[in-house]
């Protein structure tokens, strides 16, 4: 009877150790809401499918939560059992956003934030680009059928304009020809042909201004300065006609560092960062690029910078930013390499944002220079005969 009473005992307590070892294997998810106009959003209820809520739906095996925003904007859900998740904001019940592949955790919540400020931007810049037919590779993959349209009916449009003139539009035609063979001359003549039938067209400006770069390239002395003046004026013609265009401005930028002049490139990115937010650290990536084919270290350095500073998330500024402050580093007399502050983490930002990104091998690589560095640095405390240095000042 006693060994009967013992097993009754064990038993339930048993129960509650797997009952703890079960329930200790959930997670949680959480984050800040943000709407259109960069405010938190109201609270939300999700029963009534009014205000913010996020669905969670698990996509490893079936699994199906919600809930919603307080009335700070911010959303929590715990107990989610571990694994995948696709997380979907809706606003007053109609999907606005969503984040796939989100992994639970144990211990703290995994944050995954909602901005839709970001998304409105990004929706405005691609409207704009649509209709100016001014399109980045990347706009183009993102583009929807609705905004292609836009596109090809502004450009249709545009060419209809340019068709009333019809020696403007052979003019401007034959600049572009020049340029994709890279008659650089032919196209300075074509566009300043157009240019003298109309001088209020921006984007021919715009083309004059690459051609004289392009002369530029193909010059040394003073033949490159004076192509590379002219290019700066067309560049500036090009923006005073259309002051809005980000493009212009971060062309115009590119085309200064060339011409040696920094100050004034720093500048014209910073208005093309302000002119196009979501896209700030393409522009300073831009800059630090060239700095480096020019073989302004320190300067590119500053560039790449200031592209994490606007997009911190911009993997390939970490990336080059790490090979910007290696080549900075410093040997002692017995050959020892010092790299400069900051210098690893940089390649390790780049892996944990882009894990199989084009550089990420090479990262990889120059982690294991800089680990090689601190071991050939190790020394044993507790040698015979060696005495302990103070700490070097930084």
């Amino acid at each position: 009877m006693k060994s009967a009473y013992r097993k009754l005992v064990w038993f339930p307590a048993a129960l509650l150790l797997l009952a703890g070892a079960l329930s200790a294997q959930t997670g949680a998810v959480e984050g800040d809401i943000k709407g259109e106009d960069g405010n938190l959003v109201a609270k939300g209820d999700c029963k009534k499918g009014q205000g913010a809520c996020v669905k969670l739906e698990r996509t490893d095996i079936k699994g199906n939560y919600m809930t919603a925003a307080d009335k700070k904007g911010h959303y929590f859900h715990a107990g989610l059992p571990l694994g995948n998740y696709n997380l979907t904001l809706e606003i007053d019940g109609k999907p606005v956003d969503n984040v796939k592949g989100v992994r639970t955790r144990l211990g703290d919540p995994t944050p995954v934030h909602f901005d839709l400020s970001i998304k409105a931007r990004k929706a405005q810049a691609m409207k704009k680009a649509a209709e100016t037919g001014t399109i980045t590779k990347e706009q183009s993959r993102e583009m929807t059928p609705e905004q292609k349209a836009a596109m090809e009916k502004a450009m249709k449009d545009r060419a209809a304009a340019m068709q009333k003139n019809k020696a403007l539009n052979d003019a401007f035609n034959a600049g572009m020809d020049a340029m994709k063979g890279q008659q650089w001359e032919q196209a300075v003549e074509a566009f300043n042909k157009a240019a003298e039938m109309d001088s209020k067209q921006h984007v021919i400006y715009a083309q004059l201004a690459e051609s004289h770069m392009g002369v530029a390239a193909k010059k040394t002395g003073d033949e490159q300065m004076g192509a590379w003046t002219k290019g700066l004026e067309a560049y500036a013609k090009a923006i005073e006609l259309k002051p809005d265009d980000a493009a212009y401005h971060n062309n115009y930028a590119l085309a200064l560092v060339k011409a040696k002049k920094l100050k004034e490139a720093q500048e014209e990115l910073g208005k093309a960062a302000d002119l196009d937010k979501p896209n700030a650290g393409r522009y300073f990536y831009n800059l630090g690029a060239v700095l480096v084919n020019t073989g302004q270290t320190e300067a590119a350095c500053e560039a790449f910078k200031k592209g994490i500073e606007a997009d911190p998330k911009y993997a390939d500024a970490h990336y080059q930013l790490g090979n910007c402050l290696f080549a900075r580093a410093t040997t002692t007399n017995d050959g020892k390499v010092i790299p400069q502050p900051g210098t690893r983490e940089s390649f390790e930002e780049y892996l944990k944002l882009k894990p199989d990104g084009p550089f990420a091998q090479n990262a990889k690589d120059m982690i294991g220079v800089l680990e090689a560095t601190v071991a050939t640095e190790f020394k044993n405390p507790n040698a015979p005969g060696q005495k302990k240095s103070a700490p070097k000042k930084k």
